[in-house]
C-alpha cells in the first residue's frame, strides 16, 4: 500500500489490518486468563484506541527508528492491550507474549522500556504526561518532526503532577504532543464522579490552553481521522477526550469495578470469548 499524506503534510503509515479491536481484545482475554491476572476491564476499555494508533496513526515501521513517533501509556496497568498490538505488528513473538506476568519476563503487568516497542516504563499514575511533555520538547530541540502520544485515564486526572505537565506543555506550545483521555468513568476503588469529579473534563483542558476535542473512544475510524488530522507542526498541544466504557465488548464486565483487579474463572473466560465474537 502506498503511503498517504495527512492534512498537515506528514506521511501516514500503511494500515496494519491485523491490529483490529477484535484481535486486541482476544489477546487481552487469552493472556489474562493464561496468567490468571486482572486489569482486564482497563485493557478492554482502550482496545479501540490502541487499534487506531497502531494501525493508522503512529509512524512506525521499526520500533527502533530514532525519528519514530513516541507513545506513552500512562495508565500502565492497561498495558496488555499494547502487548497485543506489539505482537500483532510483529514486534514481539507469540513466545514472548506468552511470558506475560511470568518470572523474569519483560512482559509484566506494567510496561518496561527494555521490551521492543515500549518507549517508556510507566505505571505510577500521573507521571506519563510529564514524560511525554519532556519527549515532545526534546523532539523540538532536536529539530525532529516526530510526535508524542500519551494515553491517560480519567482517574489519573486526579493527580497534580498531570496538571503541572498540562501547564508546561501549554506554556511551551508543544503542538507535537497529543493526549488521549480514556474517559471510562471509573477507577480501582470507585467511580470517578464519586471519588473526585472533574466534569466537564473537556472544559478543564481548554481552560489550560489546550486544543481539546471529544470523540467516541470505541470508533476506530473517528479516532484515526481525528488523530491523523491534527496540526502537530504549530499551535497548541492537543487532547482528545475519548468517551469509553470500562470492559467494553464483554457485557458482564462493562462498568463493573470488580473487573479492575479480578481474574476470570473458566466460565467467565468462555463467556467473554463469545461476547467479543458478537461484537466483531
Amino acid at each position: 500500500m502506498a503511503e498517504a499524506r495527512t492534512s498537515v503534510g506528514r506521511r501516514a503509515p500503511a494500515a496494519r489490518a491485523t491490529v483490529t479491536p477484535h484481535a486486541v481484545r482476544r489477546q487481552i482475554l487469552e493472556q489474562s486468563k493464561r496468567a490468571n491476572v486482572g486489569h482486564i476491564g482497563s485493557a478492554l476499555s482502550i482496545a479501540d484506541i490502541i487499534a487506531a494508533l497502531y494501525s493508522n496513526v503512529l509512524l512506525h515501521t521499526d520500533p527502533n527508528e530514532p525519528d519514530r513517533d513516541r507513545f506513552v501509556l500512562s495508565k500502565g496497568h492497561a498495558v496488555l492491550a499494547v502487548y497485543a498490538a506489539l505482537y500483532l505488528r510483529g514486534w514481539i513473538s507469540k513466545a514472548t507474549l506468552d511470558t506475560y506476568c511470568g518470572d523474569g519476563s519483560l512482559v509484566g503487568v506494567h510496561p518496561e522500556h527494555a521490551l521492543p516497542g515500549i518507549d517508556f516504563s510507566t505505571g505510577s499514575l500521573g507521571h506519563g504526561l510529564p514524560i511525554g511533555a519532556g519527549a515532545a520538547l526534546a523532539a523540538r530541540l532536536q529539530g525532529s518532526s516526530r510526535r508524542v502520544f500519551v494515553l491517560v485515564s480519567d482517574a489519573e486526572c486526579n493527580e497534580g503532577s498531570l496538571w503541572e505537565a498540562v501547564m508546561f506543555a501549554a506554556h511551551h506550545r508543544l503542538s507535537n504532543l497529543v493526549v488521549i483521555v480514556d474517559l471510562n468513568g471509573q477507577q480501582a476503588l470507585g467511580y470517578t464522579d464519586e471519588v473526585l469529579s472533574l466534569n466537564p473534563m473537556i472544559d478543564r483542558w481548554r481552560a489550560f490552553g489546550w486544543d481539546a476535542l471529544e470523540v467516541d473512544g470505541h470508533d476506530v475510524e473517528e479516532l484515526s481521522a481525528r488523530l491523523s488530522g491534527l496540526d502537530t507542526a504549530q499551535g497548541r498541544p492537543h487532547v482528545l477526550v475519548a468517551h469509553t466504557v470500562f470492559g467494553h465488548g464483554v457485557p458482564f464486565m462493562e462498568s463493573k469495578i470488580k473487573w479492575h483487579y479480578s481474574p476470570m474463572s473458566d466460565e467467565d473466560y468462555r463467556q467473554a470469548l463469545l461476547d467479543i465474537e458478537r461484537l466483531a
